[in-house]
């Protein structure tokens, strides 16, 4: 078995070390920038969903203001992105290599993503249920995390899945440019040297990790699907 693997990817097993450590970068890089981005992305969807004509609180100013926001940083190609923020990621992680670098533009460049993911996925919650939770006498906040949120999980689940499978994307391409992780490992020692069988396998990882993400964010959907 051994030799068979030296024999296919010889490369692969001089720097396995290596591979290691860009995985555990990714995983770290990953999992911080997309529970950031998580968390300001989140009530940011929310307050999209709410501020929108025709609901709860709706405010057209407010509502065209975030949206036209969110659409501009994600209408910026992401290389583009961590290049245009190089004085904001230095002034707030002190560095712009590495994974602190490389966690302000993932979390700048997710968190728009997941807001606008958000937003639609709560507005598929029946407006018939909001409008007997109004006709009940409850509040805005009552109908937001009472009825919105428990209704909208599975969708909200699905839209952080998703959004999660865009960050390992913007992950391998901030590892192009100095921010770690397996597009660093899969560019230094790959493709710069003509090594395919480390492009290989770096590709094959990601893929696995992009299959154990969806398949983890469709079953806890499944569970709390009603």
């Amino acid at each position: 078995m051994n030799t068979l693997l030296t024999e296919l990817a010889p490369n692969v097993i001089e720097y396995f070390p290596e591979l290691v450590k860009a995985f555990n970068e990714t995983l770290i890089t990953v999992g911080l920038s997309g529970l950031i981005a998580t968390l300001i992305g989140l009530p940011l969807g929310i307050l999209l969903l709410i501020t929108s004509p025709k609901h709860i609180l709706e405010n057209k100013t407010l509502y065209s203001i975030l949206s036209k926001t969110i659409n501009i940083f994600r209408s910026i190609p992401f290389v583009i992105l961590i290049a245009a923020i190089v004085p904001f990621t230095r002034f707030v992680v002190g560095t712009t290599i590495g994974i602190k670098g490389a966690l302000v533009p993932l979390v700048v460049g997710v968190a728009p993503f997941i807001a606008r993911q958000v937003e639609v996925a709560l507005h598929k919650v029946d407006h018939g249920v909001l409008e007997a939770a109004r006709a009940m006498g409850s509040t805005p906040l009552e109908i937001i995390f009472k009825v919105i949120i428990p209704e909208g999980l599975p969708n909200i689940i699905h839209a952080v899945t998703i959004s999660l499978i865009s960050l390992i994307g913007f992950s391998a391409m901030a590892g192009t440019v100095g921010g770690g992780g397996l597009g660093d490992f899969a560019i230094r020692y790959g493709y710069n040297f003509f090594k395919t069988d480390i492009m290989v396998v770096t590709v094959i990882i990601l893929l696995l990790l992009v299959t154990l993400i969806q398949s983890l964010g469709d079953f806890i959907a499944h569970k709390f699907t009603h």
